[in-house]
This record gives C-alpha cells, sequence and structure tokens, in this order.
C-alpha cells in the first residue's frame, strides 16, 4: 500500500522529479541528493514499505530482485570488480530518515571501516 504523503512514492507516481537512473516494473534506482561516493544511487521498491521490520516472507522475491539489480548496475557501471557498498538503515539510531525501505548503493571509491 502506498503512502500518499511519502517522498518516494510521490517519485514513483511521478509527481516529484528526479534524475532516474533505472527502471523496471519492481524498483526505480535514483541519485541520492546526498551523494557519499561518486556512485550513490537509491534502489526504491515501487510498493511501499516503510522499514526493513516491515518485509514479510512474501517478499523475498522482491528484496532478491533488488540485489541482482544493484548488482546489474554496479557491472554496467564499471565498478562491480572494485568493489561497492550496500546499506539499508532502519528507523532512526539506523540512519533512516525516510520511511520507505530503500537500497543505498555506494561505488567508485575506496569504503572505510566503520561507516559512521
Amino acid at each position: 500500500m502506498e503512502n500518499q504523503d511519502c517522498i518516494f512514492c510521490k517519485v514513483i507516481r511521478g509527481e516529484m522529479k528526479t534524475e532516474i537512473q533505472y527502471q523496471d516494473e519492481h524498483v526505480v534506482a535514483i541519485k541520492d541528493i546526498r551523494p557519499q561516493a561518486p556512485v550513490h544511487l537509491l534502489l526504491v521498491p515501487k510498493r511501499h514499505i516503510s522499514t526493513l521490520l516491515s518485509v514479510k516472507d512474501s517478499d523475498q522475491a522482491l528484496l532478491s530482485h533488488i540485489f541482482q539489480t544493484a548488482n546489474e548496475i554496479a557491472r554496467k557501471g564499471g565498478f562491480a570488480d572494485n568493489g561497492f557498498r550496500i546499506v539499508i538503515n532502519c528507523n532512526p539510531n539506523g540512519g533512516q530518515t525516510v520511511y520507505h525501505l530503500h537500497v543505498h548503493l555506494l561505488g567508485g571509491r575506496f569504503m572505510t571501516w566503520p561507516p559512521g
């Protein structure tokens, strides 16, 4: 169920303009507005899921699709072989600021640990 006030739902419905890097029937990939790496995309499922804690068993195929899409983007973007980072923030202490599940895909530079 989509959330009428959710910024990502608005992007998916075409109510907010953004630079879409990839799109299919299940997911959209957009540039992060505060990039932390040369490549910083957000992979957003088109179906509203508030947090990682809201994922159900029936979402397994969707999650697999999101990760396969991240792999495809990394390969086509030329940064897969050097490596990349996938991040999912969950709730306030996890750094989640938009309550629509999304996967950060970061690449194009060496990633340090701990991230912050």
